[in-house]
């Protein structure tokens, strides 16, 4: 395998583990849960950054790498959701967010016949307070964790998520409108 290979392989090993997290989550194997989420967030990290500091970034990972993302998320948060330890609503914001989003999509390809993933910082934000809260939640099942901070990063998470679909919406209007002028 030649290395720059390596962040899609990295980011195909983080879809593979989307399962067992699942599993784990849904019979109560917090610690353990912990390590695989804690593990596959950070290799999100890491497939990005030697995507980008050795230029092995291809059209492949550009699409999968954001899938692999959601898939982990989306998944966890639905986990959480179903367990009560994340409440319901949020649970639908985050997930309304990312259909917005892929519905923006769809709609700026079928406009253009193109299509660029650019996640903007504010996505990127909102993905990292994701995986904290997921985190936090997490730890909570099992540690002695303050409310104040679950009910905290809940806030914080709600508010990144409605802003970065926002964002996002003004985004794909703003592109569609100038691909219709060209």
């Amino acid at each position: 395998m030649q290395a720059r290979h390596l962040p899609n392989l990295i980011t195909s090993l983080r879809l593979l583990l989307v399962l067992p997290l699942v599993w784990l989550l849904i019979n109560n194997r917090y610690p353990a849960a912990l390590y695989l989420f804690a593990i596959m967030g950070a290799s999100d990290g890491v497939d990005g950054f030697l995507a980008k500091r050795f230029h092995w970034s291809s059209r492949l990972g550009q699409y999968m790498d954001p899938v692999a993302d959601k898939a982990m998320l989306v998944s966890t948060y639905l986990s959480l959701g179903w367990l009560s330890v994340l409440p319901a609503w949020l649970v639908a914001i985050v997930i309304l967010r990312d259909v917005i989003i892929i519905a923006g999509a769809v709609a700026y390809h079928f406009v253009t016949h193109q299509l660029e993933m650019r996640p903007t910082w504010l996505s990127k934000l909102n993905t990292v307070m994701q995986i904290i809260l997921a985190l936090v939640a997490i730890m909570a099942q099992f540690l002695t964790i303050p409310d104040a901070i679950v009910a905290l990063m809940i806030v914080i998470v709600l508010l990144t998520t409605v802003a970065s679909g926002l964002d996002y919406t003004l985004e794909w209007t703003r592109r569609t409108r100038a691909a219709l002028r060209q």
